[in-house]
């Protein structure tokens, strides 16, 4: 472990301060866009004198990213840029994100803190399941195992046979991959006879998704491993932001010499005031870089709603449960519904798998909801119109929204092979 992870409070916010300033002023000094809105909001980055002082300083979205394309916010030269990514672009322009060499050396870095928090250790092989290219998943877990002195099998999303097939063979400890695409390769152990009890993988580092602590027990107890959580994304970095500790199991813990979060009301923006010993409320997870030199990040709304929590096993602060994004949320007949509520209400439930698909439509003025779930063995008895009932019910109940189940034969939904999974089409 690194002292900083065991840091004083005192010793880690001199640290952050220090890196704050620097980063408020590499910022201004360097990219058009932030000495604009500086100067807008009428702050400099002298003004900050007290970690509670960035509060005063404007946030950013993924629209600056996108009306500042392709290069806009880059704070270095071009010629000290080593690489750069790319978002999907799939609502409009893609977000640029580029790093310096330093940049890359912090993110491995992160990530080899990220693997060790989780359990894996020098010698370990990693299998990695996260896609390779413009997507920061394949790249950051790569880098940081290799950096923890891991051996790499740079598997990349898809190809769900031969997936298998090297996990059997190569025998791997550890599988950094989205959670989602863990169940389609249980599945698949299962439908050939194989024990994903009986492999070789004791620890998954799962991210790039939301999901909940039902969908952890549900691949912890039928493949036998240890499921921690690994949060990131470009914008910030990529993998690495936070992971959580094996040992706790817990939430992520915020790598704060990195990355300073805050907890703001997604509605006012205003900051919400964190308790020593309960943490915040939940709210909308902002973030600031600290070391980042190509791309700095002031006060980005990352847009997940989630709360930060007292530390644990680290001596800096934890992320709640991611419990989905402010723009993911869907009002159904003026009620706030987020797809990990029903993926909540479903693994409640022994009869009926992890795999789901929420339909959005309008009749009328009206909104309808329905939603796919399947049958975890077909041999069951029970009817599927009881199943339907009683998820029904479980809905309207906690979450207080009607839908129309319908309860499908195992296996008929589709299954992510690569990226993240698609949960709600909403044809409104």
């Amino acid at each position: 472990m690194e002292k900083i992870e065991k840091a004083s409070l005192d010793e880690l916010q001199a640290l952050q301060l220090k890196r704050l300033q620097w980063s408020l002023a590499h910022a201004y000094n360097n990219v058009v866009h932030y000495k604009k809105t500086f100067d807008a909001a009428g702050v400099h980055p002298s003004d900050l004198k007290q970690l509670a002082d960035l509060a005063k300083f404007p946030t950013m979205s993924k629209t600056d990213l996108r009306d500042n394309y392709p290069f806009g916010l880059f704070a270095v030269p071009k010629s000290d840029i080593v690489r750069i990514h790319a978002s999907s672009g799939t609502t409009g322009k893609p977000t640029v994100v580029a790093y310096t060499q330093k940049d890359i050396d912090t993110w491995s870095d992160l990530v080899a803190r990220s693997i060790r928090a989780a359990g894996g250790k020098r010698g370990d092989t990693v299998h990695v399941a996260y896609g390779y290219g413009l997507f920061t998943g394949g790249l950051g877990a790569h880098y940081g195992a290799e950096r923890l002195g891991c051996t790499v099998v740079p598997m990349g999303g898809g190809q769900t046979e031969k997936q298998l097939q090297l996990i059997t063979d190569f025998k791997p400890d550890i599988i950094m991959v989205t959670p989602s695409y863990m169940l389609t390769l249980i599945e698949a152990m299962e439908r050939q006879g194989i024990d994903p009890k009986q492999s070789s993988l004791r620890i998954g580092i799962f991210g790039a998704e939301p999901w909940t602590n039902e969908m952890r027990r549900e691949i912890e107890a039928r493949a036998n491993m240890k499921a921690v959580d690994i949060y990131g994304l470009s914008e910030v970095m990529g993998p690495g932001v936070a992971s959580e500790c094996v040992e706790t199991q817990d939430g992520p813990v915020v790598w704060e010499d990195h990355f300073y979060p805050e907890i703001i009301d997604p509605v006012s923006g205003s900051v919400l005031p964190y308790d020593p010993t309960k943490g915040t409320e939940q709210g909308e997870l902002v973030f600031t870089s600290l070391t980042k030199e190509a791309l700095p990040i002031i006060r980005y709304r990352t847009r997940d709603l989630t709360r930060l929590l007292p530390p644990t096993a680290r001596s800096m602060r934890r992320m709640d449960k991611i419990t989905g994004r402010s723009d993911d949320m869907l009002i159904i007949r003026g009620v706030n519904v987020f797809p990990t509520q029903i993926e909540e209400l479903i693994l409640k439930m022994p009869l009926l798998s992890p795999q789901y698909l929420i339909h959005v439509s309008r009749t009328g003025h009206l909104d309808e909801m329905k939603i796919q779930v399947e049958r975890r063995d077909a041999s069951v008895t029970v009817s599927s119109e009881v199943i339907a009932r009683e998820l029904q019910s479980a809905i309207k109940t906690f979450i207080g929204s009607s839908a129309h189940i319908e309860v499908l034969a195992p296996h008929l939904l589709a299954r992510v092979e690569v990226g993240k999974a698609k949960r709600v089409i909403d044809s409104r």
